[in-house]
């Protein structure tokens, strides 16, 4: 008890910090289109999922996931006549955070889009989590 008066930050911080992952964590359960790496890898390996890179030019340049479409996030609606063909395949967007291809999801669901995914936590956690990396041009 004296160790929690003599550091009540330390205790009130920890408090925060799990009430702040514990919030995440509910606010996320229930939103079945961010998918972890592992599970976008199996959607395009059992549904042939289509993967758009909505990073710019040379964000892509230096790594995307293999076989990555690249349209970045500003060029979507231009370039919706294109994506037409995907309407109702499952599509996994991804950016490097996971913010980009969030909006950029949302932006594809108006648009009639029905399988449409975000890769959580982007590039970043396709990375940490061992898969593949291409430089190749798609």
């Amino acid at each position: 008890m004296e160790f929690l008066q003599q550091n009540w930050y330390w205790a009130a911080l920890a408090a925060v910090s799990g009430a702040w992952l514990m919030a995440d964590l509910i606010r996320n359960r229930g939103d079945q289109s961010q998918l972890s790496p592992v599970e976008a890898t199996l959607l395009v390996n059992r549904e042939d999922a289509i993967v758009i890179d909505v990073r710019e030019q040379g964000e892509y340049a230096q790594g995307h996931i293999p076989n990555a479409r690249h349209i970045p996030a500003g060029e979507i609606e231009r370039r919706s006549k294109e994506m037409e063909k995907w309407k109702d395949h499952p599509v996994i967007l991804c950016c490097a955070s996971g913010a980009r291809s969030n909006s950029t999801a949302n932006t594809l669901r108006k648009a009639g889009f029905a399988k449409v995914y975000n890769l959580r936590g982007g590039m970043m956690e396709w990375q940490k989590a061992g898969q593949p990396v291409s430089r190749k041009r798609k």
